[in-house]
């Protein structure tokens, strides 16, 4: 097994501070079940990577017992020594255990920080195929390349394993890069080399704070972490969820606190249908909605002719169920099955599943995406897709006044890391379009105030 962390933040050698281990030599530490080494391939001012290789007896595992069947006599031959798993995650908290706490002796400013990071996995199994290795990572803010093998290269025919090389590239701090890590290897092995109990649960909290609570998937990442067993997976989620909504309808409920906000506007009708108009004004025939949620606008598109193929993306898995069921996928014809897809991905990493799309639209989708990572959507969708017309709507925060039951200075939904003044989101759209080669014109959606405008506002970018 051997996990690689490089960055380039100089210099770079300061790496060896934040793990504890000096790029200059070799280290090797005694686990319970092998040998695990840490030393630099490079080390230089400007690029840095630490590896950490781990050497697993599987004759020493089975002589000494376990606790878990999976590990029994019959195991002897099996990938277990070979793929990144719960052996890993021990791994790094036995040799990286200060830096995995986010301390440094010598470089506590540095640990503190977010760093040009890049981890890379060699043989992790991809137990949930790769749309599920993006859906862990990618809402962590990761870019995420996966290298799947070929069971035989003379052989193509037998396809692919279950395993593959995983990089994650980001800006993070380095504890929370491990923490990741940690939890995430063992969900993707959906595996563990020892029993759990109800200190796992301790450790997954500490693990996983400031980010399991508020994941997409934080309930099959607890499911599998804590090895399917549901009294664990039950209190670890009441644990998560206190000061939360619960997990599996919170977003539904965010969902529904903003539409009850503008209820007696109608205002998701007309934003809908205002975005269907515009699809229709600009021709298009096959259209990407990305962000789609449990596909309200979907249901209208797939009643609308005019729109040939129809393609769905989110990154919440649970709200691509919902939107599966409001379309009767299930029950559906293989014609209908094959004008009408949903896929799982994020909004700001580029996808070669949304190219050759004559439209797309982003309905009230930009607003939830922290503004750092406004450049990436940016790039995945005007300069990568790049389809012929984009819709994007968003609130309008000064009309935000003129809801009497939202308190002065509140946005529309908690879970909003933004919302834009109409000035503002001209400038941004205007400064979109020039560097991608569109043009934009901007619509009012809802009734329009003279003082503040419309509650929402609609750009229509056209190449």
């Amino acid at each position: 097994m051997l996990l690689t962390l490089t960055t380039t933040q100089s210099p770079a050698t300061d790496l060896g501070y934040l793990l504890g281990k000096n790029p200059a030599r070799t280290q090797s530490f005694d686990l319970t079940f092998g040998r695990a080494h840490v030393y630099y391939p490079e080390a230089t001012a400007e690029r840095c990577t630490a590896a950490l290789l781990l050497d697993v007896d599987p004759v020493a595992l089975v002589r000494r017992g376990t606790k878990d069947e999976g590990f029994a006599l019959s195991q002897y031959t099996n990938d277990r020594p070979y793929v990144a798993s719960s052996f890993m995650s021990v791994a790094i908290g036995r040799v990286f255990g200060q830096a995995l706490q986010g301390k440094s002796r010598d470089r506590q400013a540095l640990a503190d920080q977010d760093l040009p990071l890049e981890a890379r996995i060699a043989a992790v199994p991809i137990r949930g195929g790769e749309a599920f290795v993006r859906a862990l990572f990618e809402p962590l803010g990761y870019e995420v390349s996966i290298e799947r093998y070929e069971l035989d290269a003379d052989f193509p025919q037998w396809g692919q394993a279950g395993h593959a090389t995983l990089a994650l590239r980001g800006r993070v701090r380095l504890c929370s890069l491990l923490r990741h890590l940690t939890v995430l290897i063992p969900v993707l092995d959906d595996k563990k080399h020892y029993w759990v109990g109800d200190a796992e649960i301790e450790k997954l909290l500490a693990r996983g704070e400031g980010w399991l609570s508020e994941h997409p998937e934080r309930d099959i990442i607890t499911e599998r972490y804590l090895k399917h067993q549901r009294s664990l997976t039950r209190s670890a989620l009441r644990r998560l969820s206190e000061g939360h909504d619960d997990p599996e309808f919170r977003d539904v409920r965010r969902q529904r606190e903003e539409e009850q906000l503008e209820a007696p506007l109608t205002l998701n009708e007309q934003r809908m249908e205002a975005v269907l108009g515009a699809l229709r004004r600009n021709g298009v025939r096959r259209v990407v909605d990305v962000g789609c949620g449990e596909g309200k606008l979907l249901r209208k598109m797939v009643r609308d002719k005019a729109f040939e193929q129809i393609l769905g993306m989110d990154v919440s898995f649970m709200a691509l169920e919902r939107a599966k069921a409001r379309l009767h996928l299930a029950e559906a014809s293989e014609r209908q099955k094959a004008r009408v897809q949903l896929i799982q991905g994020s909004l700001t990493y580029r996808d070669a599943r949304l190219s050759g799309f004559d439209g797309a639209c982003a309905v009230e989708v930009i607003e939830h995406i922290d503004a750092s990572r406004l450049e990436a959507f940016e790039q995945a969708l005007f300069a990568a897709a790049r389809p012929g017309c984009v819709v994007v709507t968003t609130p309008n925060v000064e009309y935000n006044t003129r809801f009497e039951s939202l308190p002065e200075g509140k946005l529309r939904h908690r879970d909003h890391r933004f919302e834009w003044t109409r000035a503002e989101f001209e400038a941004w759209a205007q400064g979109v379009a020039q560097r991608h080669g569109y043009e934009v014109e901007f619509e009012p959606i809802g009734p329009l105030d003279a003082e503040v405008g419309a509650p929402t506002q609609m750009g229509v970018f056209s190449r």
